[in-house]
Order: C-alpha cells, then sequence, then structure tokens
C-alpha cells in the first residue's frame, strides 16, 4: 500500500467493514469522516476523545500530535481537558532526547491549560524514528449531533495557513542543512510558527458562530481534506485557490525541496463551513487570526479548483507530501550509516 493513511476505499472495504458489535454507550458511528470517539458515561457528560501518531527526530514532534488529537476533539464539540501520552524511541536514542521531547510537551499543554494525563515510553528495536502517540480526552455540556458535516450552499473558510505543519516538520528535521542555505532570522520565525499549531480559539469562535462542520487539514493537505469533507457530506465545492494563505517560509522550504504545499499536512489550519462565511472571517481577523473564505458548498456533485483563469477539478486525495520525502531522509541516513 501507499505510504501514508489509507485511503478512504481501504478504510471503507478493510477496516470499517469488520466493524459490527454496537453498545448504547457509543455516541458516534465510525466513519470515514469521524476523527473522534465518545462515550456517554451515566449520569454525567459525554466524553470525547481522540488519537493521533506523528514520527520524527525533533524534539519537539510529540507538539504536533498534541495539537491535532486536542484539535479533533474541540472541533467534535468538547472542550479538552488532557492527554494520554506514549513515546516510542529508536534504540540508539539517548535519554536526554526522551526528556527534551517531554519537556516541548508539557510547555505546550502549561500553555493551553491541559494536563498530560499519562506519560509513558519505551526503546524499539523496530523503527529507526521516535513516533510520539497521544490520546486526548474532553468533556462537552451539550448534546453533540451523531454527525458533523457540510451542507450545500455554506461558504467554506480557511482558518491558518496551507502546509504550516509540513513545513515546520521539514524544517525540523532539515535544520543543520537549512542553516546553511537561510539566514538566522529566517529559521527563528520558523520556530515561532510553533505557537499557532493549537486553534482552540478558532474552534471556539467557529462554533459560536453555527458552523456545521470544522475539519483539520490533515494528510493529503487541504486539497485531501476539501474532497473529504465534501465526500462525508455528498456535496460539490468550488474553491479558489488564489485566497488560500501561505506563510512565505512555506513557499520557501518548499521550494528547497521540490513540494506541493497544497498536499502537506497543517495541523491548527482549519476548514469551516458555515452560513455567512464573511462575519466569520471578520470575528476571527479582530481576534488577531488569519482567516478568508475561499470558496462555497454546491448542490452539484463536481468539486471545481479555480486559480485565477484556470478551473479544474479536484482529484481524489494523493499521498502526503511529508511522507514522501520523509522517506527520501530515512534512505539517505542509511546510506550515510546514520540509522
Amino acid at each position: 500500500m501507499k505510504i501514508g493513511n489509507v485511503s478512504g476505499t481501504v478504510l471503507k472495504r478493510s477496516i470499517l467493514k469488520q466493524l459490527h458489535t454496537v453498545r448504547d454507550e457509543s455516541m458516534f458511528e465510525p466513519a470515514s469522516e469521524e476523527m473522534c470517539a465518545g462515550i456517554r458515561v451515566k449520569e454525567s457528560a459525554p466524553v470525547i476523545f481522540s488519537g493521533t501518531s506523528v514520527y520524527g527526530s525533533a524534539k519537539s514532534i510529540g507538539i504536533f500530535a498534541m495539537a491535532r488529537a486536542v484539535n479533533d476533539i474541540a472541533a467534535r464539540g468538547a472542550d479538552p481537558i488532557g492527554v494520554d501520552v506514549q513515546i516510542q524511541l529508536p534504540p540508539y536514542a539517548y535519554e536526554s532526547r526522551l526528556k527534551a521531547m517531554v519537556e516541548w510537551m508539557e510547555q505546550a499543554a502549561e500553555r493551553q491549560n491541559l494536563q498530560i494525563l499519562c506519560a509513558k515510553a519505551e526503546v524499539s528495536p523496530a523503527i529507526c524514528e521516535a513516533i510520539v502517540h497521544v490520546n486526548a480526552v474532553g468533556t462537552a455540556e451539550e448534546e453533540i449531533p451523531q454527525k458533523m458535516v457540510a451542507e450545500a450552499g455554506q461558504d467554506i473558510v480557511l482558518a491558518g495557513w496551507i502546509g504550516l505543519e509540513g513545513m515546520l516538520r521539514v524544517a525540523g528535521r532539515k535544520e543543520e542543512e537549512l542553516a546553511k542555505r537561510f539566514v538566522p532570522a529566517f529559521l527563528n520565525r520558523i520556530k515561532g510558527m510553533e505557537q499557532e499549531l493549537f486553534a482552540l480559539e478558532q474552534i471556539w469562535t467557529a462554533r459560536e458562530h453555527g458552523a456545521s462542520a470544522i475539519y483539520q487539514i490533515g494528510p493529503g493537505g487541504i486539497l485531501a481534506t476539501l474532497w473529504e469533507a465534501a465526500e462525508a457530506a455528498d456535496v460539490g465545492l468550488e474553491a479558489d485557490m488564489k485566497k488560500m494563505s501561505i506563510q512565505q517560509e512555506t513557499v520557501e522550504i518548499c521550494e528547497y525541496f521540490r513540494l506541493n504545499p497544497y498536499q502537506m499536512t497543517s495541523v491548527g489550519s482549519l476548514l469551516i463551513f458555515t452560513q455567512n462565511g464573511e462575519a466569520l472571517v471578520q470575528k476571527l481577523q479582530e481576534a488577531g487570526k488569519q482567516a478568508a473564505v475561499i470558496g462555497h458548498t454546491t448542490n452539484r456533485k463536481e468539486r471545481v479548483l479555480s486559480g485565477g483563469s484556470e478551473r479544474r477539478f479536484l482529484d481524489r486525495p494523493q499521498p502526503d507530501e511529508l511522507a514522501r520525502i520523509y522517506e527520501s531522509f530515512i534512505e539517505q541516513d542509511r546510506k550515510e550509516g546514520k540509522v
């Protein structure tokens, strides 16, 4: 199979169709568009949880996993409480690297008023890069719909920047190489962008505005997330690529490594489906957040991208550019005897 998340077809055929056991406490039906699970605990608030894994060698990689899981449960309507963390390290890793990884996650948790509820680590001979698994948990004060999907005739709001997570992880992996190409001020600006990975304020604003669906830009980038959102809702869409916000640092890093930022994962960047998108954009901008209306959904089947005078149909999701280049990074490390 291809590197990265399995396709929606494989997910439905080989995973979801095998799941038959159902309990009354379960709140959501497993589905390709569903990022969370939820249970009803007797006489208490619903409990929502979501998990994810991130791989890499940078000491900050745990933040990306934390942000994705926490943002996902917030987008589903829950207030995050904390995270469970499990770290797997390759045999050549030092304890100092483990300590630094946990310190970065604890600092991020403190800034977001989250608790690391449990943290464990193991050294595995089966991996050559660190892997951080995070499960986030939160509660909801009100009933949450079983499904939260887009509707025809809504605006599509992009809150945040495309390709940001992918750029940050590539920059962290190749810091020494980039230091020979770019000035320190440029690289310092990149490091400061990790503060934008948590999007709780934007999510809460969108929820208050009445958004019917909020998606983080996941594997495959904004193009894959647009497709998946339209597929889940069985709607068409039109989106303008020129209105999709991208940081100049992302442009330059992607040009250097020949990456397509429209096909790169971007934790903390959201696609929000709502009525009166311009009003939501104004609220977000007044709070100092990047946001723009990039298109709208339709009751037709066509999913169309425009860019100036050019128009084309949106393709099915492709493998994430981050996964593709990481494969080449690891192969290069093997040739150089680093792993």
